[in-house]
């Protein structure tokens, strides 16, 4: 019988992903990796190297998907908030993604799989600009962070939220986003067309 590689590596990725998100890079074993896939802890060192290289494995095939089928569509600031509900959406549906974006940040300190990100970035950016007019690219930049990390805060800084305010539905952190970023998108064109 012929081993399935593809699938092997498949399985190691996904059950990687269950195991960064949960403890990060410092924290996930190879050999509960291994078992979680039900693989040989030995076919995590044959396909990616070592942990490291399935991490940056797992954060490359994971994060690209972030904003995949995102992208900020109108022309107004509401399109922002828009943007950040549908973002938060994919979030509900898929959590491990802003636990990944923090252990990235936190345990690698450089970006992975940056030439594969950049463009829907880049998609987004565009269509931040587009949406709001006279903001340059350097603003919609920074509006587009703004966003993301406000999105990806609550499910990182979940512990500070609950301290702060208290037990909040779903359905109204949902709104609470929307309404957040769709107002720094409307701060940050009335700053723009005051310095215009």
């Amino acid at each position: 019988m012929a081993w399935d590689t593809e699938g092997t590596k498949r399985q190691l990725l996904e059950a990687g992903t269950r195991q960064f998100a949960q403890h990060g890079f410092a924290g996930a074993r190879m050999d509960a990796i291994a078992r979680d896939a039900g693989v040989n802890k030995e076919r995590v060192y044959r396909y990616f190297g070592d942990k490291e290289g399935l991490f940056s494995a797992v954060l490359e095939s994971q994060l690209a998907g972030l904003f995949d089928g995102l992208e900020v569509v109108g022309e107004s600031p509401a399109a922002v908030g828009e943007f950040a509900g549908a973002m938060f959406d994919r979030c509900c549906e898929r959590p491990e993604l802003p636990r990944l974006l923090a252990w990235e940040s936190l345990e690698l300190g450089q970006a992975v799989a940056v030439a594969e990100r950049r463009p829907y970035c880049g998609a987004n950016v565009s269509g931040i600009g587009a949406a709001l007019g006279r903001l340059g690219s350097a603003g919609a930049e920074q509006l587009l962070f703004g966003v993301v990390s406000l999105v990806a805060g609550w499910w990182t800084l979940g512990c500070a939220a609950e301290v702060i305010l208290g037990e909040t539905s779903v359905a109204q952190r949902r709104a609470d986003l929307v309404a957040q970023a769709t107002a720094m998108a409307s701060a940050m064109t009335s700053e723009s067309a005051g310095q215009g």
